[in-house]
């Protein structure tokens, strides 16, 4: 009789009867909520249960449905610290609450590199002053979408699972560096509360961030999913071909690798199993996981920095990023909110088309604005160090995209050519208090005539505008800018911004 009744009533309590209140964990400790709008809140109780949420003077209540509930706060006012109390079955206190601005900041490997990682070059203060100087900042807050690993791709969640943390000498250490240095550098000048959401993910492409329907309603991108599924499908062949022969994949290593140091030669790379296409997700999954589940968090604006994964794909990146940008833009159904992009610097793998499809996206997007960073380490590592000028770039990018100061806040953007007798005349937006060349001639333009032959140019600056001209170029028909693997652009604006990389005869 005591199995039955124990049975029974742990069957009642795995039905969801006496389920607690829980907040979604975005609405914990720490957190950072967006200021002058209304502010979604949410999380999950036992149907039927009367849910009460208390904040600064605020008090509402909502009857659980589905597991489910939600309420909307009235626009806040930036301050803090608050306390909010969620009661039900059971009560719930949410401390050290911030209200103030919150970015969304996503992207692959060079969003998710932490503080700790920094590589500071020519006066950028070293990681180690980087780390002291957190103690400083104890009103900027980081939430961090864990990552999950797949064998497939993953079902859309509700909850990320994640937890906010406040700002330290300790905690800053596994910040993400971009959007940490882009908070502090924006902290600073408009003095409030700043929230950063990193959901980033070292190695992924684009579409593993954008939703399966966007996929699938755009034919351009929809074989992403047919060649996903093939490559899924071939999978377990391709592993045990490889276990087959990784007695003799491992000893041609060790031969080449001991050749490698007789000869003084670059090493070989060690062998390593192939991965399953879904492991980072697989097209759709970062979305399932690290994006959908955030929606409709209250946000200002989102900071993107992505595309090394996708580097030999630009034209399909053209349609890529606006899909992205589209998709997230109508989960929040808050408007075309501000969406800044990081355009990825040079480096081998990185082909120019990329660049330009960036470029394409922020000249066709609304409410979008560009950081060029191609001058930011003076290496060729896909995962250039410096951060600091990225960080406070995309300050700048903010300050004058979301907050519309009247600042000069990106570097010039190619707007249109005329051919006068054998130069073309090239015109800029972005150009601030003038075009100017960083030591010394300008340099890394080249020119062409109806036969594409490009040939180094010279090109000079004449007011607001480049002059570009080259020996034996007669009718000239196009130019190009740092259109090359790593490009080596030294126009920038009188504030210190660069010109983006670009082609007058861009590909349709």
């Amino acid at each position: 009789m005591k199995q039955l009744l124990f049975a029974a009533i742990a069957l009642f309590s795995c039905s969801g009867a006496f389920a607690t209140v829980k907040p979604n964990s975005l609405f914990t400790d720490n957190m950072v909520l967006q200021r002058g709008v209304a502010v979604p809140v949410w999380g999950t109780a036992s149907d039927g249960e009367t849910v009460t949420v208390e904040f600064a003077g605020q008090k509402q209540t909502v009857v659980t449905a589905n597991g489910k509930w939600m309420i909307k706060l009235k626009p806040l006012k930036e301050g803090g610290p608050f306390t909010m109390t969620i009661a039900g079955s059971n009560t719930v206190s949410v401390k050290n609450i911030l209200v103030g601005d919150v970015f969304l900041c996503s992207g692959q490997s060079n969003m998710g590199f932490p503080v700790r990682s920094i590589r500071a070059i020519g006066n950028y203060p070293k990681v180690s002053e980087v780390i002291a100087d957190a103690a400083n900042y104890p009103l900027i807050r980081q939430y961090r979408v864990p990552l999950k690993k797949s064998e497939d791709i993953p079902a859309p969640i509700a909850d990320a699972g994640g937890k906010w943390f406040v700002c330290d000498t300790t905690t800053v250490k596994d910040f993400s560096a971009v959007a940490y240095l882009f908070a502090r550098e924006l902290q600073k000048k408009i003095k409030i509360p700043i929230g950063i959401i990193n959901s980033s993910y070292g190695g992924t492409a684009c579409q593993n961030w954008i939703s399966k329907d966007s996929l699938e309603a755009n034919p351009t991108l929809k074989p992403i999913l047919d060649n996903y599924y093939k490559a899924l499908a071939e999978f377990p062949s391709k592993l045990a071909k490889y276990k087959e022969n990784i007695e003799k994949t491992m000893a041609k290593y060790s031969a080449d690798s001991a050749t490698a140091v007789v000869d003084k030669k670059e090493m070989p790379r060690k062998p390593a199993a192939p991965l399953t296409p879904a492991e980072r997700g697989g097209p759709s999954g970062l979305y399932n996981t690290m994006i959908l589940p955030l929606a409709p968090y209250a946000i200002k604006g989102a900071v993107w920095y992505q595309g090394e994964a996708n580097g030999g794909q630009g034209i399909q990146y053209r349609t890529l990023l606006p899909t992205m940008i589209n998709n997230w833009r109508s989960l929040w159904g808050i408007g075309d909110f501000p969406f800044m992009i990081v355009q990825i610097p040079g480096w081998k793998g990185h082909q120019p088309e990329l660049r330009e499809a960036q470029l394409l996206t922020y000249q066709k997007l609304p409410n979008t604005s560009m950081t060029v960073i191609n001058d930011a380490d003076d290496t060729l590592d896909v995962h250039p160090g410096n951060k600091q000028p990225v960080g406070e770039r995309l300050a700048l990018a903010a300050q004058g995209l979301v907050y519309k100061e009247k600042i000069e806040f990106m570097g010039p953007i190619y707007q249109s050519m005329k051919v006068v007798g054998n130069t073309i005349e090239i015109s800029f937006t972005h150009i601030g208090k003038g075009l100017t060349a960083k030591d010394g001639d300008l340099k890394d333009f080249v020119i062409a005539e109806s036969d594409k032959k490009f040939v180094p140019a010279k090109a000079v600056i004449k007011g607001n505008k480049v002059i570009v001209s080259a020996e034996g170029i007669n009718k000239p028909e196009a130019v190009r800018l740092g259109w090359r693997l790593c490009p080596q652009v030294n126009l920038y604006n009188e504030e210190g911004l660069p010109a983006s990389p670009f082609r007058t005869d861009v590909a349709k």
